[in-house]
């Protein structure tokens, strides 16, 4: 009897998944606020985007650009001497992470909020988890709209003198919820597990 599987030789099987591990600090933030994010290597580089945006309650109001080397990669743009590609065609699989020990993404360029990402880690998807996932960070992130690094700066000076009017007027901005101590991580994962791939 001939079997239905004769002549087809064997499956090939593909190699297993990697997880990154990658470390997001906000550049000249002092004190330093920082980020741990574990991802699949088939994330879209958008995704990353999004999570990163999670990471530090920013609301995706203004342009990013992720750059590696003379590669751009965000909200596409084209002009002579400047190209940015669509980051919504591009995986971390195709960014060589392995091989890549740093890149930088871009936020709000009137700002300009830089967040070095550190390839901390690589290795294989684990059983049960859930990724994107946080696993670690210090520090809420700037808040949307606070003026650039100079400005959170002075506004983290002024929100500790809420007798003056300076502080009254940044802790009514803030609202009663904003601790720049605070990391949330439960929050962060609820959150970054609505995104999916």
């Amino acid at each position: 009897m001939i079997s239905l599987h004769e002549g087809k030789g064997s499956k090939v099987r593909k190699p297993p998944e990697r997880v990154f591990t990658l470390r997001l600090n906000i550049v000249a933030c002092q004190p330093r606020i920082w980020r741990r994010l574990q991802v699949r290597e088939s994330m879209w580089l958008s995704r990353l985007h999004d999570s990163i945006q999670i990471l530090f309650d920013w609301f995706d109001y203004q342009t990013h650009a992720f750059n590696l080397d003379d590669l751009r990669f965000g909200n596409p743009l084209k002009r002579d001497d400047f190209t940015i590609e669509d980051d919504r065609d591009v995986t971390l699989a195709d960014l060589d992470l392995e091989h890549r020990e740093r890149f930088t993404y871009g936020y709000h360029f009137g700002e300009g909020w830089q967040v070095d990402l550190k390839v901390e880690h690589s290795g294989m998807v684990a059983k049960g988890t859930r990724y994107p996932v946080c696993t670690a960070g210090e520090r809420a992130g700037p808040p949307e709209d606070c003026g650039g690094v100079e400005a959170f700066h002075d506004m983290l000076a002024c929100i500790k003198e809420p007798h003056t009017e300076l502080g009254r007027e940044w802790l009514e901005w803030l609202g009663p919820d904003y601790d720049p101590e605070a990391c949330h991580l439960d929050k962060i994962n609820q959150a970054l597990r609505k995104l999916g791939k």
